[in-house]
């Protein structure tokens, strides 16, 4: 025991050490606070000393611990940020405001249960014998298969759907007490209170020729496991726990099983083996009964137990069983029923008749590292979900309790409550790792899944009750922000799933709201209402800041807004919205001191187009409020700004539907796109308006046709600023520097960039070669692409179609690239595109749910080749029509949301499903989970690969099978085959010789000799062909007849064989080949050397 002084002293040095840590925070809350103010007063300036919440949050961990959870560092950080003056106390950034009432209803709630009890299954025993209980589970993950052993003799083979694959009754009169599967010999061991059975599961007909049993043993045998090891093939060693206290290896080899049998004795009974002709081993390291016995391949060591108090469990090494050395050995009260490892924790987990769950490390076995207490019968069986980090205790009394390794919590209990204590009693208990479920066998055999399983697979997800609107994803909190068609704003937490806050009517009630958008620093929210208002909210409180109100000659139909867009500023705190409106309009609006105001809108300029006219000259204004804006005001010219009579049908749509702004590196335009598929870019700095595309029929109306066929769903200009471009640079530089230029700086980690990137490092300069010093090292020029080190490319515009096409347009309106996504479907439309912030991936989603990913990076760059344009996955994420895709670059996962009411996120680099946003799990997004798929997808991703350049493509070619004389002549005289009588129609010949014969053709190595060609007796035809000489001919007389009247002649021939009878065999079959050649034409003199008799 620790003594009391040094426990008071080492409680004094942690008390001081967290004081000194609530210093350092206050000194990080001051300087924090500071800079927000000055940031408001617009006096701050950007250095290396600059606090965002990567630094904030990196600092907080360093003084109190990996512990503090990073939402709550969140909202203290967002308190701090929006009021710099608010006080603040140090207890907020552990989260003190969590009330407990909560806490209890989460731990309540069923869909928070680590197993989800009311989905449980329940089979019977197939063909059991009566009151016959399993004794014994063993999951095969590579076979997939599920081995069970009843206590009466009865061994069952499952597969993945319970089904029975085979099944044995031993008959034996002791009892069947464990088993295991032999990976080598390909077999199950069972072993009985005197006996070890080998059965071979596979083998066909009557099971107990298929079984051998080996025997006598000097003590009843209580437990059996399999030492994996694979040096040895066709050998597999077997360890067993008897009721002596000794520990035995067996070793059993494929020559002591299915060689000793032969065909022709067969006997309907097991094989008996003696166990003396075995190599075995044993000692004695236990004073009571081996009650479970395991070899733990990670520690290279076996483990057993016992009842036994001083020798409780054994960990060591195989050696050990040969000689007399001590043994690790770990004592307990009452000794232990069974034990458990968890590789991830390195502990081995132990539970006996005391209740106490015991965590021990290998190589201490003085003391254990933990306890955990709970149980008020004997634990009888141990498992462990690795994945997770859980144990799973049983109790004698059918009691599950879930544990939680890492942090010694108790996550779940549950009873077994069907039957008596007695009645079914659970002998046995195993975790499926692959498919999450829990197994148990009492007199049925029960699986318990785990809640998440059920959530992922069975259950619809569910984030809004209603349609999902709006989309939009805060790069700086690392939070995602939804509004469905009820008009409730929802903001959740990426790297959990778990909803923060939510706002009900934020336009007032019966206000549906139609689009929003987030300012780049993250604390501003912009929200579009049906009726045209937009509001602007603080994001991380959802307070209201400013509004833009209603008209009062609005109509809510004209006026509806369909997108927003923030619109950077030089100044800080003023903030600039371009709108478009559902009539085509788009209006800049600008914050004023109380209001939101409408400063200016863009000119009408579709009569120009419909002249004929591409290039529209543009005015800026003479207003003194919109002098000094980003986006200036415009206006046409006067020799534009003309009434035009119009000649097209009042049927046709021009109404814009989408827009993009690019305000970065010296451009300064907004694209946009109409119903009739015409793409307008507005350049403010040259003061013009350019139609890039206009479709042929774009203003023809047929009513035969979709008036929508021709629509453009979404714009998005693809660019790349010099602030990314150095930061791009920057990685490649110091990856090549650490690897060589031949791996990325994350290692083995996949990325859908690792591609991209090894393309962009290999330093070829445009002539073809390669820059590298006399040295052999590659300078930073070589390693970069040179359009970083001189000028950056310019932007290229890609719109997505209702056609289903993806297309890609430079500047000056030429098509770059048309593609139509590959999805195992028809053409489907495409209704919205993302690209991430590096201008490197391409996102898409279509009207039936499906997600499009592209790697676009090296086509951006001049001369935008085709090849570089590549497909890198697609899958189906919804059942129904996406209305946004975001695609989150650090954490390298998908968000989607749909028309269904449910936001969903995938792995981007296979597509494999996390979860939904609303469940009650958290998300996995660091490690790929297993491959599931929602409960209402059931495609799975299409990965389209290409052919590697270094490979050449060769064809594979498959020659026929040929018939082979030399087999022939080995299963029949040739004479046989001329005796046998004409076949008659449906005739079978049911010895099948001809198809014994069948071999692959033997290809010539060497080139055959040519003779001249042109032979006058062969004819015109077939003198004209090459003849080549074989080395060794082949004989005429094994040639295969030619016509069914020279096989009917020879036929006849052989009726009355007589004395000599071969030669007229052979002079018989020499006229029926002359015959049923032409007439008059002597080929055998032409293609075959005559014969010598």
């Amino acid at each position: 025991m620790e003594n009391p002084e040094e426990k008071k002293l080492s409680i004094t040095t942690e008390t001081s050490n967290f004081t000194a840590a609530l210093k350092e925070f206050e000194k990080l809350v001051e300087l924090t606070a500071i800079q927000k103010k000055e940031e408001r007063l617009g006096l701050y300036v950007k250095n290396e000393d600059t606090i965002d919440y990567e630094k904030f949050y990196e600092s907080v961990l360093e003084l109190f611990g990996p512990e503090i959870k990073s939402q709550d560092v969140k909202s203290f950080y967002r308190k701090l940020s929006n009021n710099p003056d608010a006080s603040v106390d140090w207890c907020e950034i552990f989260g003190y405001f969590l009330s407990e009432e909560d806490a209890l209803a989460s731990q309540l709630d069923e869909e928070n249960l680590v197993f989800l009890i009311s989905r449980k299954q329940r089979f019977p025993l197939s063909g059991g014998r009566k009151r016959d209980v399993v004794k014994c589970l063993v999951k095969i993950p590579q076979l997939n298969f599920l081995i069970i052993a009843t206590q009466k003799g009865s061994i069952t083979v499952f597969n993945s759907k319970m089904r029975v694959q085979a099944n044995i009754n031993v008959t034996d009169t002791s009892w069947i007490t464990g088993c295991d599967y032999l990976p080598q010999l390909k077999r199950i061991v069972a072993v009985t209170e005197r006996t070890i059975i080998i059965w071979d599961y596979k083998a066909q007909g009557n099971s107990q020729d298929s079984c051998f049993v080996i025997k006598p043993v000097d003590h009843c045998l209580l437990c059996v496991c399999v030492v994996p090891i694979t040096d040895h093939l066709g050998r597999d060693d077997i360890l067993m726990g008897d009721d002596g206290g000794f520990v035995n290896r067996f070793t059993l080899s494929s020559d002591d099983f299915g060689l000793r049998q032969s065909k022709h004795k067969r006997k309907a009974q097991s094989q008996i083996l003696d166990s003396k002709n075995f190599k075995s081993v044993k000692r004695k390291l236990h004073n009571d009964w081996v009650m479970k016995i395991n070899y733990i391949q990670p520690l290279h060591s076996f483990g057993s137990c016992s009842l036994d108090s001083t020798h409780s469990f054994v960990l060591d090494s195989l050696k050990r069983l040969g000689d007399n050395t001590p043994v690790r050995e770990f004592s307990m009260p009452r000794g232990a029923n069974t034990f458990v490892y968890c590789i991830r924790a390195n502990v081995i987990v132990t539970g006996g008749d005391d209740k106490i769950l015991r965590l021990w490390h290998p190589n201490i076995s003085t003391k254990p590292v933990g306890k955990l207490v709970g149980h008020m019968f004997s634990i009888i069986e141990l498992v462990t979900n690795e994945k997770d980090q859980h144990v799973i205790s049983l109790s004698s009394a059918k009691v599950f309790r879930v544990w939680d390794i890492q942090t010694l919590s108790l996550l779940q209990v549950f009873h077994d409550s069907q039957g008596g204590p007695g009645d079914m009693q659970i002998y046995a208990m195993i975790f499926d790792q692959n498919h999450g479920v829990l197994v148990t066998g009492s007199s049925v055999i029960d699986m318990y899944p785990l809640t998440r399983m059920i959530q992922d697979t069975k259950q619809i997800p569910h984030s809004h009750d209603r349609d999902i609107n709006v989309m939009v994803y805060n790069r700086t909190f690392h939070q995602l922000l939804t509004i469905c068609s009820e008009s409730i704003i929802k903001v959740w937490e990426l790297e959990t799933g778990h909803q923060i806050y939510q706002i009900f009517d934020p336009h007032g009630s019966n206000v549906e709201v139609t689009t929003a958008a987030i300012d780049k620093s993250g604390f501003v929210l912009a929200t579009g209402a049906y009726t045209g208002t937009v509001k602007l909210w603080d994001f991380g409180s959802g307070q209201e800041m400013k509004m833009l109100f209603e008209g009062k000659d609005w109509k809510e139909d004209d006026h509806c807004l369909s997108q927003i867009a923030f619109v950077t500023t030089d100044k800080k705190n003023h903030y600039l919205i371009l709108a478009l409106e559902f009539n085509g309009k788009i209006k800049l609006g600008k914050e004023g001191d109380p209001l939101l105001a409408v400063v200016w809108e863009l000119p009408e300029i579709m009569p120009i187009l419909i002249q004929g006219k591409q290039v529209i000259s543009l005015a800026v204004t003479s207003n003194p409020k919109t002098m000094n804006l980003t986006i200036p005001e415009v206006e046409l010219t006067s020799e534009d700004n003309k009434p035009v009579v119009l000649n097209i049908s009042p049927g046709i749509s021009m109404e814009v539907t989408c827009f993009d702004v690019l305000i970065k590196e010296g451009y300064n335009m907004i694209a946009t796109a109409t119903v009739n598929g015409i793409i307008i870019l507005w350049n403010f700095e040259m003061s013009t308006a350019t139609q890039l595309h206009r479709p042929e029929d774009a203003f023809n109306l047929n009513l035969d046709l979709d008036p929508t066929r021709l629509k453009i769903n979404s714009i998005l200009f693809l660019f790349r600023s010099k602030e990314y471009a150095r930061k791009m640079s920057q990685d490649s530089v110091s990856s090549s520097a650490q690897s060589g230029g031949l791996q990325s700086s994350k290692g083995s980690k996949s990325s859908i960039h690792d591609a991209e990137g090894k393309g962009q490092s290999t330093g070829e300069h445009s002539d073809g070669t390669k820059g590298e010093t006399s040295a052999g090292q590659k300078t930073e020029k070589d390693v970069l692409p040179n359009i970083f080190l001189n000028e950056l490319p310019p932007p290229i515009l890609v719109t997505a179609h209702e056609d289903g096409h993806l297309r890609l347009w430079n500047l000056e309106g030429k098509l770059l690239k048309d593609v139509l996504p590959f999805t195992k479907h028809s053409a489907i439309s495409l209704t919205t595109l993302y690209t991430d912030i590096y201008a490197r991936v391409l996102l898409a989603g279509n009207m039936e749910g499906h997600v499009i990913l592209w790697t676009i990076g090296s086509f951006l760059d001049p001369p935008h080749e085709e090849k570089k344009f590549k497909q890198q996955i697609a899958w189906r994420g919804h059942a129904l029509k996406i209305v946004n895709v975001i695609y989150v670059e650090d954490k390298q996962v998908v968000l989607t949301c749909s028309v269904d009411g449910s936001i969903r996120v995938w792995h981007a680099r296979n597509g494999h499903y996390c979860g939904y946003f609303g469940q009650r799990r958290k998300f996995e997004l660091n490690q790929v989970s297993d491959f599931i798929l929602p409960c209402d997808v059931s495609e799975r991703p299409v990965e389209v690969r290409e052919e590697s350049k270094y490979t050449e493509k060769k064809q594979k070619y498959e020659y026929p099978l040929v018939f082979d004389r030399n087999k022939w002549r080995k299963m029949s005289s040739f004479s046989l085959l001329f005796r046998r009588p004409t076949p008659k129609p449906f005739d079978v010949n049911q010895e099948f010789k001809f198809f014994k014969t069948l071999s692959s053709p033997k290809i010539r190595r060497t080139v055959l000799e040519r003779s001249q060609i042109g032979n006058k007796e062969a004819g015109i035809i077939f003198g004209a062909l090459h003849i080549y000489r074989v080395p060794s001919p082949t004989s005429l007389r094994f040639l295969p007849l030619i016509g069914a009247d020279a096989h009917k002649e020879s036929s006849e021939n052989f009726q009355g064989k007589k004395k000599g009878g071969r030669v007229q065999h052979t002079q018989a079959r020499r006229r029926s080949l002359r015959r049923s050649l032409a007439p008059g034409v002597n080929l055998i003199s032409a293609f075959f050397p005559p014969i010598q008799k």
